[in-house]
């Protein structure tokens, strides 16, 4: 009886590596290069698809080298409610080369805008493209079915942060009261726009 409960326990074992390798996420590992430091980035294609695939064509055709980070947005600068803590980046006022995609919530992908997550910036519904963002801090606010946006559909969070976070943070922090013309922003703007140097797909 105890030799059967061994070697119960044994084929258990030899299967939990197995079961965790199946649970595993796939990710797409990318490496920004910024003006204030190095950011690594894992995708989820399979729990956001439209998304990524989206901003992967930014990547590849190298449409996001010499992008910015250009607006930093905090509780003390915030004209929004509930107020919010992000890094905006992108191709800022540049033509998109791509057409707009469909909104992804968070709904749809369970994936909720924690502490380094990456999401889609957008006025309507299906009007993302280019503008992403990094949260800082867990911003709920940012979820399906939260208030910040009034059609409560949230944004689309579609990776995450699993490096340089410290670098995330400095560029929170950059001073930022640039002019603008937009009252909503105000406060936001960078002074000098952190550069994104370069993203690319990591070596695996």
């Amino acid at each position: 009886m105890l030799n059967n409960v061994v070697v119960s326990l044994v084929v258990l074992l030899c299967c939990v590596p197995a079961v965790m390798a199946e649970e595993a996420p796939v990710t797409v590992q990318l490496t920004m290069q910024t003006s204030m430091g190095t950011v690594e980035l894992a995708l989820y294609p399979e729990k956001a698809p439209v998304t990524v695939a989206n901003f992967l064509r930014l990547v590849d055709g190298e449409h996001l080298d010499g992008a910015t980070f250009y607006r930093t947005v905090s509780p003390e600068n915030d004209n929004g409610k509930p107020p919010i803590a992000v890094i905006q980046g992108g191709i800022g006022d540049a033509e998109s080369p791509f057409a707009p995609i469909a909104h992804e919530s968070t709904e749809q992908t369970g994936l909720l805008h924690l502490d380094g997550s990456l999401s889609m910036a957008r006025a309507e519904v299906g009007t993302a493209s280019t503008e992403f963002f990094i949260c800082i801090g867990a911003q709920p606010a940012l979820d399906f079915g939260a208030t910040r946006n009034p059609d409560g559909q949230g944004f689309a969070v579609f990776g995450r942060v699993t490096a340089g976070m410290d670098v995330v943070h400095a560029i929170h922090q950059a001073p930022a009261d640039a002019p603008t013309d937009f009252a909503y922003f105000e406060n936001q703007l960078f002074n000098e726009p952190i550069v994104i140097e370069s993203i690319r797909r990591s070596a695996p």
